[in-house]
Protein backbone atom coordinates (compact mmCIF):
# COMPACT_ATOMS: atom_id res chain seq x y z
CA UNK A 1 0.00 0.00 0.00
CA UNK A 2 1.07 3.40 -0.73
CA UNK A 3 1.07 6.31 1.58
CA UNK A 4 -1.71 9.00 1.61
CA UNK A 5 -0.34 12.33 1.80
CA UNK A 6 -2.05 13.80 4.55
CA UNK A 7 -4.14 17.27 3.80
CA UNK A 8 -5.84 18.93 7.26
CA UNK A 9 -8.58 20.66 5.51
CA UNK A 10 -10.20 17.36 4.33
CA UNK A 11 -10.86 17.09 8.34
CA UNK A 12 -13.32 20.38 7.94
CA UNK A 13 -15.88 21.62 5.05
CA UNK A 14 -15.59 24.85 3.36
CA UNK A 15 -18.90 25.20 4.53
CA UNK A 16 -21.68 25.08 6.90
CA UNK A 17 -25.29 25.32 5.76
CA UNK A 18 -27.97 26.33 8.18
CA UNK A 19 -31.07 26.08 6.15
CA UNK A 20 -34.17 24.65 8.07
CA UNK A 21 -32.30 25.43 11.50
CA UNK A 22 -33.85 27.75 14.23
CA UNK A 23 -31.38 30.17 15.73
CA UNK A 24 -31.27 28.19 19.24
CA UNK A 25 -30.48 24.74 16.53
CA UNK A 26 -28.10 26.76 14.66
CA UNK A 27 -25.09 28.87 16.74
CA UNK A 28 -23.96 25.57 18.59
CA UNK A 29 -22.73 24.29 15.29
CA UNK A 30 -21.35 27.23 13.90
CA UNK A 31 -18.97 26.97 16.69
CA UNK A 32 -18.37 23.92 16.12
CA UNK A 33 -17.30 24.52 12.45
CA UNK A 34 -15.43 28.01 13.21
CA UNK A 35 -12.98 25.62 15.86
CA UNK A 36 -12.66 22.69 13.13
CA UNK A 37 -12.09 25.28 10.22
CA UNK A 38 -9.37 27.48 12.01
CA UNK A 39 -7.71 23.76 13.24
CA UNK A 40 -7.20 22.75 10.17
CA UNK A 41 -5.79 25.55 8.90
CA UNK A 42 -9.05 27.59 7.12
CA UNK A 43 -8.74 31.06 5.92
CA UNK A 44 -12.19 31.81 4.91
CA UNK A 45 -15.49 30.05 5.14
CA UNK A 46 -18.96 29.98 4.19
CA UNK A 47 -22.34 29.61 5.96
CA UNK A 48 -24.93 29.27 3.90
CA UNK A 49 -28.16 30.48 6.46
CA UNK A 50 -30.43 31.18 3.52
CA UNK A 51 -32.72 34.63 3.20
CA UNK A 52 -36.11 33.47 5.17
CA UNK A 53 -37.17 36.00 7.39
CA UNK A 54 -33.00 37.36 8.01
CA UNK A 55 -33.38 35.97 12.12
CA UNK A 56 -31.10 33.14 11.06
CA UNK A 57 -28.73 35.50 8.99
CA UNK A 58 -28.85 38.65 11.78
CA UNK A 59 -28.50 35.90 14.56
CA UNK A 60 -25.82 34.33 12.96
CA UNK A 61 -23.69 37.93 12.02
CA UNK A 62 -24.83 39.01 15.95
CA UNK A 63 -22.86 36.18 16.91
CA UNK A 64 -20.00 36.12 14.41
CA UNK A 65 -19.12 40.06 16.07
CA UNK A 66 -16.23 39.47 18.85
CA UNK A 67 -16.34 35.77 17.90
CA UNK A 68 -12.31 35.07 19.08
CA UNK A 69 -11.30 32.84 15.60
CA UNK A 70 -13.33 35.73 13.22
CA UNK A 71 -11.34 38.17 11.61
CA UNK A 72 -13.90 39.84 9.38
CA UNK A 73 -16.78 38.27 8.03
CA UNK A 74 -19.13 40.05 4.48
CA UNK A 75 -22.39 38.99 2.90
CA UNK A 76 -21.54 36.17 0.22
CA UNK A 77 -21.81 38.30 -3.16
CA UNK A 78 -22.75 36.59 -6.70
CA UNK A 79 -21.85 33.17 -7.05
CA UNK A 80 -21.16 32.80 -3.32
CA UNK A 81 -24.99 33.13 -1.82
CA UNK A 82 -25.17 36.21 -1.72
CA UNK A 83 -27.06 37.73 1.43
CA UNK A 84 -28.00 34.21 2.03
CA UNK A 85 -24.58 32.95 2.63
CA UNK A 86 -22.05 34.84 4.96
CA UNK A 87 -18.53 34.69 4.15
CA UNK A 88 -16.33 34.44 7.02
CA UNK A 89 -12.00 35.15 7.56
CA UNK A 90 -10.51 33.62 10.45
CA UNK A 91 -8.17 34.44 12.28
Amino acid sequence: RGARSYDPREEAPSELHLLGLTVDEALPGVDKFLDASARSGRAEVRIVHGHGTGRLRLAVRAHLKGHPLVGAFRPGVAGEGGDGATVVTLV
